[in-house]
């Protein structure tokens, strides 16, 4: 598949077919083909009912272009599809349908609550050449919001830390996580955070890769770091339970697209 190209207008030689994503709030409209959720097409006579409150533009991909369409808030689901968040499509839809609504949430949510200057309350007007909102007033800008959150996979010799969120389903484990705070480095708010949620003190702290995450609007900076010293002491407003795990005794993993997981199976395939 080539690579996704971001736009806020389509090209002026554009060809081939539009996918459009539906939200009402943050949930996207979607059919079932068997456990799967797939997303409807242009030409189900159902989604003629739908009323529009605003569409965007989000990019294209070979022949194919995406757009982001905010329906209104009471919009019933038409026959035969169903509403729901991302996080309950997590892993039911694939991989390229998750990162392109992912984005579109984002875009949906930044305009409809950026609707008015927040310097002087104008209304806003989008800007043609970038993904912005402007304020014809006092020409404020508004672009959309980005919250970069650190995860961290953390190595004791051939064991795996692994935690418990109180928000995670029952038996479900991943590594530790937690949102950057002004003023730090990735690499401090990796080592606060570890400190405050399990206790311990970490080293070699080494950047792995990154995966937007849309709930609702992080950036994920994964890392990878080595146990230092300390003892497990629980952030329990977080965390019910943390421990070391070896390959051959893993409790239930985050879904494969995660980045948690990919993290955590880079680490399995070294010590397996």
């Amino acid at each position: 598949m080539a690579a996704f190209v971001s736009a806020v207008s389509p090209p002026e030689d554009s060809e081939g077919t539009t996918r459009h994503f539906y939200f009402r709030g943050d949930q996207l409209l979607f059919g079932l083909e068997g456990k799967h959720a797939v997303m409807p097409t242009l030409d189900e006579p159902p989604l003629g009912t739908l009323v529009e409150v605003r569409r965007h533009y989000l990019g294209y991909c070979d022949y194919r272009h995406y757009v982001a369409v905010e329906l209104k808030d009471d919009s019933p689901a038409p026959d035969g599809f169903e509403f729901a968040g991302l996080r309950e499509l997590f892993g039911r839809l694939d991989e390229e349908s998750f990162s392109i609504a992912g984005r579109a949430v984002q875009i949906v949510a930044w305009a409809r609550t950026h609707q008015f200057c927040g310097q002087c309350a104008t209304p806003t007007k989008p800007r043609t050449t970038e993904r912005a909102l402007e304020c014809p007033s006092c020409g404020l800008l508004f672009f959309p919001r980005l919250s970069p959150a650190m995860i961290v996979r953390i190595e004791r010799g051939n064991q795996l830390l692994l935690a418990h969120n109180h928000r995670f389903p029952k038996g479900r484990y991943s590594i530790i996580a937690g949102f950057v705070e002004p003023g730090e480095t990735l690499e401090e708010a990796v080592e606060r955070e570890v400190a405050e949620e399990v206790g311990i003190q970490i080293r070699d702290i080494e950047y792995f890769g990154s995966q937007p995450w849309p709930f609702p609007n992080s950036l994920m900076l994964g890392f990878t770091a080595k146990y230092a010293g300390g003892e497990i002491r629980l952030d329990n407003e977080e965390l019910s339970h943390a421990d070391w795990f070896s390959p051959d005794n893993l409790p239930d993993l985050p879904p494969p697209i995660s980045i948690s997981r990919h993290l955590i199976d880079s680490f399995l395939e070294l010590h397996r």
